[in-house]
């Protein structure tokens, strides 16, 4: 397998888990009153979750064998 194919195949997974992190299971545990840091909590874990997507994916992108 070359290196084209496997970051291809880590992207596809980073995209499945953002699917997975953006779907309605997961969004329900944190629709909860309250803040953090004055944001609400579901309002928070969005922008983290999109964050860390981002960040991954810009990992893997420019990772090196």
């Amino acid at each position: 397998m070359g290196e084209t194919e496997s970051r291809s195949q880590r992207l596809i997974a980073l995209c499945m888990l953002g699917c997975v992190l953006f779907n309605f299971p997961i969004l329900a545990l944190f629709n909860v009153p309250g803040t953090l840091f004055g944001v609400p909590i579901l309002y928070a874990y969005i922008f983290l979750a999109w964050a860390l997507l981002i960040a991954l994916m810009a990992w893997v992108a420019e990772k090196r064998s």
